[in-house]
C-alpha cells in the first residue's frame, strides 16, 4: 500500500494485519498518515529477530553501542524541528513543547551513549584467602517496551536508549494513538547503523500486542508506561512468567501553596503544572492544596491567568494549550467536569470549544474536598481541584492522602516548611517553588504506591532495570 508506514522486524519493513489512520486532534479531517498494525504473529517474529540479534549486539562491546546511540542522538537533534512539528500534529502539544520533547529525546540518547561506556562493576576481596570476587552487570536479553501517547518520542527514547546501551535487543510497542514519532525513531535507528533485529517496532493494539509480549517466554523483561489498570495486568502477567517488570502509571499530584508563598511565582508554577501539555502529563498538578490565608487571592489570580491562556492549533507559535489527544479523552474529561459540579465544586472553565478538533478550556474545581472522586481519580486532562487547608500540617496530610505517589510540590518562602515537605512528602519526586511537571533527563524518574513499580527510569539508575548482576569467584592460588 502506497504511503503505508510499516513495522520494523528483523531489519525489514513489514505490513502487519491491518492499517490505522493517524489523524490530527486539532483537525480530525487531516490525515497524518497510514500505519501498519501488527498481530500476535508479528510480535512473535519481532521477538525471534531480537533473540537472534542480541548476542552479537552484546558481544560488539560498549564502544560500538555508544557509537550507534551517539549517532541516533545527533540525528534526532538535527531533525528536532521537523519531529517537533510531527509531534504537535500527532499528539497536540504546542510547537514549543513538542520541539523541546524531540530535543530531549536526542539528549537522552547522547546520555546513554556515555552510560554504555560507564557500565561498571566491582572487584571485592573475599573473606577466603586466595579468592577474588568480581561483580559485573550484563544484559537481560530481549526487552519489551510499551509506551504511552502523551510523550510519543521522549518515552520511547528513555526506554530504548538504556536498553540498547546495556546490550539488550528491543521490541517497542508504541501507543496506538501516536505511532508516527515512534516510527521516525525506528527510521533513525536504522539510519544510525543499529544492526537488524536489535531494535524492532511493532505498532498496533495494546490489548493484543501487550498480552503477547508479556506471555512470550523469550521476553526477559517488560517496561510499561500507561494507566494503572493496565499496569496491574502487566505486573500479574510478568509475575506469572517470572519476568522482570517496570511500571510507570498514574498520578494525582499535589501542589501545596502556603500563606507565605510568592503569589506570582505560585500562580506561574500551578498554571504550568496543571494546564500545560493540556494537562496530559502523569506529573501534572491536579490537586492544588492552598492555605486559607492566601486562598482567595491565589484563586483569583490563577483563574485570571487560566482564562487568558491561548488555546489553539499547536503549530501556531502563539498557542499555549493545544487540543486533547482524542474525542474519547475529551469525553472523559467533560464527564469529570460534570462530576465535579455534581460533587459541589464551583467549576470555572472546562467547556469544549466550538471549533473543529478536540479542544477544551482548562478547568478549576473550586471548593473541592480531597475525598471527592474528582480529587482522587486521575483525569489526565486540563482540570485541577482547589482544596483549602488551615495550615502546613493539614496540607501535608492532604497531599499524602492519595493512592498515588509520583510527584509533589510546595510553594513557600519558609525553609522550615520546604525542608519538612521534601522529607515527608510520600512521592518519588518533590519540587519546591517549581511546577510538579518537568524533570531533567539525567536524573531518576519514578514514584511510589500506585504510581510506579520497579527500578527508576532515566539517569544512571535506569541501568538497574536493564541489566542483571553476576557475582564470580576466582581461586587465584
Amino acid at each position: 500500500m502506497e504511503n503505508l508506514h510499516r513495522n520494523l522486524i528483523g531489519g525489514e519493513w513489514t505490513e502487519g494485519i491491518e492499517v490505522s489512520e493517524n489523524r490530527n486532534p486539532s483537525r480530525p479531517s487531516e490525515l497524518i498518515g497510514l500505519y501498519a498494525r501488527g498481530g500476535r504473529d508479528d510480535l512473535h517474529a519481532a521477538v525471534a529477530a531480537a533473540r537472534a540479534a542480541q548476542p552479537g549486539w552484546a558481544a560488539a562491546g560498549p564502544q560500538a553501542r555508544a557509537d550507534v546511540l551517539t549517532r541516533v542522538g545527533s540525528l534526532i537533534l538535527a531533525r528536532a524541528a521537523e519531529i517537533g512539528r510531527l509531534l504537535a500534529r500527532e499528539e497536540g502539544k504546542s510547537l514549543a513543547e513538542a520541539t523541546g520533547e524531540a530535543t530531549r529525546a536526542g539528549h537522552i540518547f547522547h546520555f546513554f551513549a556515555g552510560e554504555a561506556l560507564r557500565l561498571a562493576g566491582q572487584k571485592i576481596d573475599s573473606t577466603r584467602t586466595g579468592v577474588e570476587v568480581d561483580v559485573t552487570r550484563g544484559p537481560l536479553g530481549v526487552v519489551g517496551l510499551i509506551t504511552p501517547w502523551n510523550f510519543p518520542i521522549a518515552i520511547p527514547a528513555w526506554k530504548t536508549a538504556p536498553a540498547l546501551a546495556a546490550g539488550n535487543a528491543v521490541v517497542l510497542k508504541p501507543a496506538d494513538l501516536t505511532p508516527a514519532c515512534a516510527h521516525v525513531l525506528a527510521q533513525i535507528l536504522v539510519e544510525a547503523g543499529c544492526p537488524p533485529g536489535v531494535f524492532n517496532l511493532v505498532m498496533g493494539s495494546g490489548s493484543t500486542l501487550g498480552r503477547a509480549m508479556v506471555d512470550h517466554p523469550d521476553v526477559a523483561a517488560v517496561s510499561f508506561t500507561g494507566s494503572e489498570q493496565v499496569g496491574r495486568q502487566i505486573a500479574l502477567g510478568c509475575a506469572e512468567g517470572l519476568k522482570k517488570v517496570q511500571l510507570e502509571m498514574g498520578g494525582k499530584n499535589p501542589m501545596v501553596v502556603l500563606d507565605d508563598a510568592d503569589l506570582d511565582m505560585a500562580v506561574k508554577a500551578c498554571l504550568n503544572g496543571a494546564f500545560y501539555s493540556t494537562g496530559q502529563r502523569c506529573t501534572a498538578s491536579s490537586r492544588l492544596i492552598v492555605q486559607k490565608g492566601i486562598h482567595d487571592a491565589f484563586v483569583a489570580a490563577l483563574d485570571e491567568a487560566r482564562a487568558a491562556l491561548r488555546i489553539g492549533d499547536p503549530l501556531d507559535e502563539n498557542t499555549q494549550i493545544g487540543p486533547v489527544v482524542s474525542q474519547a479523552q475529551l469525553k472523559g474529561n467533560l464527564d469529570y467536569v460534570a462530576l465535579a459540579a455534581r460533587e459541589g465544586c464551583e467549576v470555572r472553565g472546562g467547556e469544549p470549544l466550538d471549533r473543529e478538533g478536540w479542544f477544551q478550556r482548562p478547568a478549576l474545581f473550586i471548593g473541592a474536598r480531597n475525598d471527592m472522586r474528582s480529587s482522587r481519580e486521575e483525569i489526565f486532562g486540563p482540570c485541577a481541584s482547589v482544596i483549602e487547608v488551615a495550615d502546613f500540617d493539614e496540607a501535608l496530610a492532604v497531599a499524602n492522602d492519595t493512592p498515588f505517589g509520583l510527584s509533589a510540590g510546595i510553594c513557600t518562602t519558609s525553609l522550615k516548611h520546604a525542608t519538612a515537605f521534601r522529607r515527608n512528602a510520600a512521592a518519588g519526586m518533590v519540587m519546591v517553588n517549581l511546577p510538579t511537571a518537568g524533570v531533567d533527563y539525567h536524573v531518576p524518574f519514578g514514584g511510589r504506591k500506585a504510581s510506579s513499580l520497579g527500578p527508576r527510569e532515566q539517569g544512571t539508575l535506569a541501568m538497574d532495570f536493564y541489566t542483571t548482576v553476576k557475582t564470580a569467584y576466582v581461586f587465584a592460588g
